[in-house]
């Protein structure tokens, strides 16, 4: 399947995260929030998820529910991403990478913002960026979408590289504008 646009539905999903909560996208009664990131131990995506899980019950209050989703198994994924207060999905066949369109190309690796973002994880979060195991890629590119209640895309962003994904602060303001543009 191609590029996702603004507008497009979103058929129903229903989903179990890592910890074995079954969930839906998109939720019936708000706005959703997935986010298709990169492996486990990318020191990027959790430095992003921090910021997430940081301002969780301001990003709950305007009604936007959070789904991360990760191309590693669960198992790979539990040390890094199992305390979060939002749901973490595992999708190491990459079915719903394939379904909203999310790319894995050498560019992801190529940007000095990722480096420093890699750099920046790795010394914040105290740990050490782990390569990735069988099946992940370090050249995944991040992409997440705002869906509304009525099962429409209201706002995207296809990365251009490893760390280019809306701050919470985008993230909000998107939330609080009806049918916004594709690209924010």
């Amino acid at each position: 399947m191609g590029n996702i646009q603004v507008n497009d539905p979103i058929r129903p999903h229903e989903l179990t995260t890592i910890q074995g909560e079954r969930i839906t996208i998109p939720v019936p009664e708000f706005c959703t929030h997935p986010q298709f990131r990169r492996f486990a131990g990318c020191p990027g995506c959790k430095l992003h998820l921090r910021s997430i899980a940081k301002r969780h019950d301001e990003i709950r209050g305007a009604g936007l529910r959070e789904v991360v989703v990760f191309y590693s198994s669960a198992q790979a994924m539990k040390p890094h991403q199992g305390d979060q207060p939002f749901a973490i999905i595992s999708d190491p066949g990459r079915a719903l990478y394939e379904e909203f369109g999310v790319q894995i190309a050498l560019r992801s690796v190529l940007s000095p913002t990722a480096w420093v973002a890699w750099a920046k994880g790795a010394a914040t979060l105290s740990t050490f960026p782990e390569p990735p195991t069988d099946g992940e890629s370090k050249l995944g590119l991040p992409a997440e979408f705002l869906i509304g209640a009525d099962g429409r895309v209201q706002a995207l962003k296809y990365g251009a590289h490893a760390y280019d994904q809306w701050s919470v602060d985008q993230l909000l303001g998107l939330a609080s504008e009806p049918a916004q543009q594709a690209g924010s």
